[in-house]
This record gives C-alpha cells, sequence and structure tokens, in this order.
C-alpha cells in the first residue's frame, strides 16, 4: 500500500473530511472543566471523565444559562481539527445531565434571570375570565392536552382554541416553544392568553422549560401567559415568568374558565334574589304610592271644601247687592222704555215711565220735575219708613 504524503493543510483537510463524513456530529457527555468565556462572545471548555479530556469551542449563544465547573453535561459537537489550534469540538447544542446538574444550571439560570426582574410580581399581569380565544402551546398527542380540553369543554364550552402542535421534549423543544410563543404573538389577531402546558416527566424530560429562551419568550410574550408543567414538585423557570402558574394542565383549564353548571345555579339564585327585591321594591312603591293618593285626595277635597266656602260667600255678597234683595227692602227701580234709567238721567215732563217694586210695577208719566242736590232730614226719615 503507497504511504501517503501530504502537506499539513492537506492533512487538516483529509481529516476533517473524514470526520464529516464518519462522525458529523457527537454527542458527549462529562463534567466541565476550564470553562471561560473569551470577548464575552467565545466559550471554551473541556469535557473529562477519569481517563480522559476533550477540548469545545462555542459561542455564548449556544449557552443554556449559567455554568458551574463540576457539572455534568451533555454537549452536541462536530470534532474537527482546527489548522492552528488543534483538535476540538465544535459545540452545537449544551444541555445539563443528571438530576443534580439540571437542577444546579436551573438555579444559576433563576439567580440571574431574578436579577434581571423577570421573575417580579409587578410584571404579573391579569388573564382575562374566561377568554373568548386561548392560545394553546403543547403536543396534540399528550395526555396534557385531552386532559385540558376535556376539563375546559366540561366547564365551559364555547371557548376557541389556536392550537400550536410542538414537541415538548427531546432536542427541538426548546426552538419550537420559542417559535410557537413568537408565531402566536405574531397573529394578526392574538389570541386573549397564551398558555404552555405539558405532563410530567423526569427532570431531563422538563428541561425545556428551565432553558433561558423558553422563559425569555414567556416572560417578553405581549400576550398574557399561564405555563402548567403537571406532576413536578419542583416549579419551573417558565412558571415563574409566567403571568400565572397552574400545578396541572386540568388545573389550568379550571382557573381559565367557570363551571358552567355553578354559574346556571348562581344566575338562578340571583335571579330568585332580584326577583325578591323588585316584589319589596314593587309593595314598597305601592304603598307609597297609596299614601300619596290619599294625600292628594285630601288636599283636593281641602280646595273644594275652601272654594265651595269662597263661592258661598260671593253668593251671599251677591243676594245682598243684587236689585231683588234691594226691592225686598222697600226699594224701587225705574224703567223708560224697559231700561233701568240711571242716577243721572234727568228726566221731562211727559215721559212715561214704570217703578218696579218688589211685588208690582207703576206705570206713571211724569208731571213735575224737581232739581234736589240734598235730600232734607224729613224724606230721609220717609224714605227710612
Amino acid at each position: 500500500m503507497e504511504e501517503l504524503e501530504l502537506s499539513v493543510v492537506e492533512f487538516v483537510a483529509l481529516v476533517n473530511q473524514t470526520l464529516e463524513f464518519a462522525y458529523s456530529s457527537v454527542t458527549i457527555t462529562g463534567e466541565l472543566a476550564n470553562y471561560r468565556v473569551s470577548k464575552n462572545r467565545w466559550v471554551y471548555f473541556d469535557l473529562k471523565d477519569d481517563e480522559a479530556i476533550v477540548h469545545f469551542f462555542g459561542t455564548i449563544y449556544q449557552l443554556p444559562g449559567p455554568l458551574e465547573e463540576g457539572m455534568l453535561l451533555k454537549v452536541k459537537a462536530s470534532p474537527r481539527l482546527h489548522p492552528r489550534y488543534g483538535f476540538t469540538l465544535n459545540v452545537q447544542r449544551i444541555t445539563p445531565s443528571g438530576a443534580g446538574s439540571i437542577k444546579k444550571a436551573a438555579s444559576l439560570l433563576q439567580a440571574k434571570l431574578a436579577s434581571e426582574g423577570l421573575f417580579d410580581v409587578s410584571r404579573k399581569r391579569p388573564l382575562p375570565y374566561p377568554p373568548q380565544k386561548i392560545g394553546l402551546i403543547t403536543s396534540s398527542e399528550a395526555a396534557a392536552y385531552t386532559d385540558f380540553m376535556k376539563i375546559l369543554r366540561t366547564r365551559w364550552a364555547g371557548t376557541h382554541i389556536q392550537l400550536s402542535d410542538i414537541t415538548v421534549q427531546g432536542e427541538q423543544a426548546i426552538s419550537q416553544i420559542v417559535a410557537a410563543i413568537e408565531t402566536q404573538n405574531a397573529l394578526p389577531t392574538p389570541c386573549e392568553v397564551l398558555v404552555i402546558i405539558r405532563g410530567g416527566g423526569s427532570a431531563e424530560d422538563l428541561q425545556a422549560f428551565n432553558s433561558e429562551p423558553v422563559t425569555r419568550a414567556v416572560a417578553t410574550s405581549r400576550i398574557p401567559t399561564m405555563v402548567a408543567i403537571g406532576h413536578e414538585r419542583d416549579i419551573s423557570l417558565a412558571e415563574l415568568a409566567a403571568d400565572q402558574r397552574a400545578s396541572t394542565p386540568s388545573n389550568a383549564a379550571e382557573l381559565l374558565v367557570p363551571d358552567k353548571n355553578q354559574v346556571v345555579k348562581a344566575l338562578i339564585a340571583q335571579r330568585a334574589t332580584m326577583r325578591q327585591k323588585l316584589i319589596t321594591v314593587i309593595n314598597n312603591n305601592r304603598e307609597s304610592l297609596t299614601e300619596r293618593i290619599n294625600q292628594l285626595k285630601r288636599r283636593l277635597q281641602d280646595w273644594v271644601n275652601h272654594e265651595k266656602g269662597w263661592l258661598n260667600s260671593q253668593q251671599a255678597i251677591l243676594q245682598v247687592l243684587s236689585p231683588e234683595a234691594a226691592l225686598a227692602h222697600g226699594y224701587a227701580l225705574i224703567l223708560q222704555s224697559g231700561k233701568l234709567v240711571g242716577k243721572d238721567r234727568r228726566f221731562k215732563v211727559g215721559e212715561d215711565i214704570s217703578v218696579l217694586l218688589h211685588a208690582s210695577r207703576l206705570y206713571a208719566k211724569i208731571t213735575a220735575v224737581e232739581k234736589r242736590t240734598n235730600v232734607s232730614l224729613e224724606d230721609k226719615e220717609k224714605i227710612n219708613g
């Protein structure tokens, strides 16, 4: 077999070609060592076990969150031979491995995000109750989806669901959850509330909900959010960042909508209460109206009596001042041509007059006219009888 003779750059190219063909990517699990960040951009670290150590290179954008020496990591990378720096593995994805490391990574990330105020209570927004349109992010094949929809439909039918069907664990979970949140927020008519759910699982199964990208996406959603991760004692970072947390997917449905049976009972009770109040108001108003009617009747009767008294007094005055009353007292009325003669009328000798007495009428002719300016005492006595 002929021995290959290569230049340095040719050798590097050949090795990388071989590595690309045979091991385009590998996933290695080991303990984090020699971790450092350069220029706030580049990341260098090693993974080691009891017998070996390998070097890794990546960017800060590939970090799942803050890391500490000694953590157990699972790193997906592509092996490469660098022309100047030798053999290394270029990072594609980093995830904590093992319950202890996962919990430690979540704790470090929680401290970091808490210092930025992502979990502050003052940031929490109220959720509409009940919402007419819900954006749901979950796997349609998961039990969490079935439980949520069953409870929601049983309690409050008619709510529209805008489903983002995604993977809730595994390599693609983080990117799919973030993309679903962004897509829901970008809808022309966004939902009123965004609900992210999944059932329980191990720490590794739930790791996506403790990742920085998902936690930040939940915190920055312009749609109010609810996160429900079921059957897990530890609260995920996504739940802490959400506007409201539910203990399980079923509990999320219970918190979002009322129980229609209870609402119907409450409405029936409210109707009975309002009916009783209305009857009370009607009875009170009826009593008040009856009292006012009686008052008006009394006032009207008083007015009628007053007016009757006034009319009677006027009638008495008219009777006293009437010509008939004067005639009854011995006075007489002088008429000429059927008309009453006034006090200033001047008579002439020969004119005919009639004199109207109380019980008779006299007809006379003027034979003499005597002008008098004063009435003598004798005449007054004659007049008075």
